[in-house]
């Protein structure tokens, strides 16, 4: 007996909020609840109660988030309470582990339907006051966990728990990627993207919230010479800044993955088939050449090369990082890496991104009439996903 071919068969996604900006007021869970309610009122034949699973990613989980978010989501937005929920953390990489881990459960049979996706809210992320062996102890202090690292283990190399930003210097710096290069792609993602907005491309799959029409991170008026009056973000003289590395977002990211059968019974034409998928770890100061070795066992496990791939789905978490991949990979054609843009303008909610990309990745075959993409990210602490997507 064939195994069920898992695809997505529906997506929507809030559009990502700026820090502090037109979705800060939202909590996550609510958030979440909004882009789980617009999926679900998105396909009338779907009966919530038919629903196995909600997986979400999330990669914080310390403030209103914790607890088990897809299932608060599920709950807020009024799916029976016979649907269960569960979160997973794989820092940037959440939202596609998500995705692949349904995508898994739909082609072994365990499951016919499953909403997978991802939810951050970094501008709501906690202050949090880690307990002490003392009942007052004179050097407790709030950490922030909006990014990176906090209450590090001491036990850990200095240079692993360096600032994601000070590791992608090093990244660039060791492969002579320079400030000018990393502006320009930053620009390239800026024009990108708002040239995908204002051709309606993100108009059957983002969504608006809070009067939030568009990704507000996207700069239209961003240049490489603006870009070149910012100055270093991590490190005194550095070439990586606040223009050339991924803002701090706010965003839901929701699909339903099932077969193709059930897709066509909904009255859906599938967006794609997550074919494979692989995941690998470096040492954890060189996450941004992780999306290297990813692809790499992903083709091998698949029999595929580079030159079999139409496009390229980098999460710009850094141009530092992007261009690090791009070096190591001489193989990667550069038009064929994030033809709309990327995280750089539109945003890095951290537990929705990399669906995002997952999505984008299957959403751009299509238009263009199918073909195979892989979908890319580094992650925090040293690893790396990669997902293939095949469009027929």
């Amino acid at each position: 007996m064939a195994q069920p071919r898992p695809v997505i068969a529906a997506a929507r996604r809030t559009v990502f909020g700026k820090y502090r900006g037109g979705l800060s007021n939202i909590r996550p869970d609510d958030l979440l609840g909004v882009a789980l309610a617009e999926l679900r009122d998105a396909i009338p034949r779907l009966d919530p109660a038919q629903v196995d699973d909600i997986i979400m990613g999330d990669a914080n989980g310390a403030g209103e988030d914790n607890r088990n978010v897809a299932r608060m989501g599920a709950l807020l937005a009024g799916f029976p309470v016979s649907v269960p929920g569960v979160t997973l953390n794989r820092l940037c990489g959440s939202g596609a582990e998500a995705m692949v881990q349904a995508a898994r459960a739909v082609r072994s049979g365990d499951m016919d339907v499953v909403i997978a996706g991802g939810v951050e809210s970094m501008s709501r992320a906690p202050y949090v006051l880690p307990k002490s062996d003392q009942s007052l102890d004179p050097k407790m202090t709030l950490q922030q966990t909006t990014v990176g690292w906090r209450m590090v283990n001491p036990n850990f190399p200095s240079h692993w728990t360096d600032s994601l930003g000070e590791c992608a210097q090093r990244s660039a710096e060791a492969r002579g990627i320079g400030r000018a290069a990393q502006d320009e792609w930053a620009a390239r993602s800026h024009e990108l993207a708002t040239a995908a907005w204002d051709a309606g491309l993100h108009d059957d799959f983002a969504f608006a919230v809070n009067g939030v029409e568009r990704d507000e991170s996207i700069r239209p008026d961003s240049t490489v010479a603006r870009l070149a009056e910012l100055r270093p973000a991590f490190t005194v003289d550095g070439t990586v800044t606040a223009g050339n590395s991924s803002p701090i977002n706010d965003g839901a990211v929701t699909a339903l993955i099932t077969n193709d059968i059930n897709a066509r019974e909904l009255g859906l034409e599938p967006m794609g088939t997550i074919v494979a998928s692989s995941v690998v770890a470096v040492e954890p100061d060189e996450f941004a050449k992780a999306p290297v070795p990813a692809m790499h066992k992903l083709l091998s496990r698949t029999g595929l090369d580079f030159a079999d791939i139409d496009l390229f789905e980098i999460n710009e978490a850094f141009a530092a990082m992007v261009l690090t991949v791009l070096h190591d990979e001489p193989r990667i054609p550069v038009e064929k890496v994030n033809v709309h843009g990327g995280a750089l303008a539109m945003g890095h909610p951290v537990g929705a991104s990399a669906a995002r990309v997952v999505i984008d990745a299957a959403r751009h075959l299509k238009r263009r009439g199918g073909g195979r993409a892989i979908a890319t990210a580094c992650i925090g602490v040293g690893l790396g996903i990669a997902v293939l997507v095949e469009v027929p």
